[in-house]
């Protein structure tokens, strides 16, 4: 998990960020990035609140937590990556296969944690196995409607929905990834996450 989050920074940083600041400027890159940060902040904090706090856990946690915001908080940690990939496609029409490979890296672990959590705290299998698919192609549907809808938008508006979701996924790393890691693994943490961002940063560059 804190590899992928190494790679996710780094793609965030050089992908995302970089392509935002290169179409909008500073000022739409900005905006939207701590507009990005704003939003999963809140949204986080709501879900928190109604019962999600724990759903990326892999010790059971998750028993005294609500199923609905469980299902709604993992919605909402993928969807900023869902619109960076259709905001993508509007840049050129291709996707940049760096950033792909940092969702790829960051969800399959984080998923992994989350439904051994799910499932020692009682919940069945093919209860859990219809949350992901429901998560997976709610977040897809988010990227293909976003790519349709923003087609022929102003440059303005597409950097700023890009950098709004870099910052979405930045604080979703900060605030739940990063910190549920850090618990699983102690230290060691910090040398895989710089080892993702290295890895995404020499791969960006070639």
């Amino acid at each position: 998990m804190a590899l992928g989050a190494g790679v996710l920074v780094s793609s965030v940083a050089f992908e995302l960020m970089d392509q935002a600041f290169g179409k909008g400027g500073f000022d739409a890159a900005s905006i939207g990035l701590l507009l990005g940060a704003l939003a999963f902040f809140l949204g986080d904090l709501a879900i928190n609140r109604a019962g999600g706090k724990h759903r990326k856990r892999s010790t059971g946690q998750q028993e005294n937590g609500q199923a609905s915001a469980i299902v709604l908080g993992s919605l909402m940690d993928g969807i900023p990556e869902s619109v960076a990939i259709g905001v993508g496609l509007l840049a050129g029409g291709k996707l940049s296969w760096v950033f792909l490979a940092a969702v790829f890296l960051s969800n399959i672990p984080e998923s992994l944690s989350a439904s051994v959590g799910l499932k020692r705290a009682g919940h069945r299998t093919s209860r859990i196995l219809l949350m992901w698919t429901a998560i997976a192609l709610l977040s897809a549907l988010a990227s293909g409607l976003g790519y349709l809808a923003l087609r022929g938008a102003d440059v303005n508006l597409t950097a700023g929905i890009q950098a709004f979701a870099a910052g979405a996924i930045l604080t979703m790393l900060s605030s739940t990834m990063l910190p549920e890691a850090f618990e699983e693994g102690g230290a060691i943490i910090g040398l895989a996450t710089t080892c993702g961002f290295l890895a995404a940063f020499t791969l960006s560059h070639l």
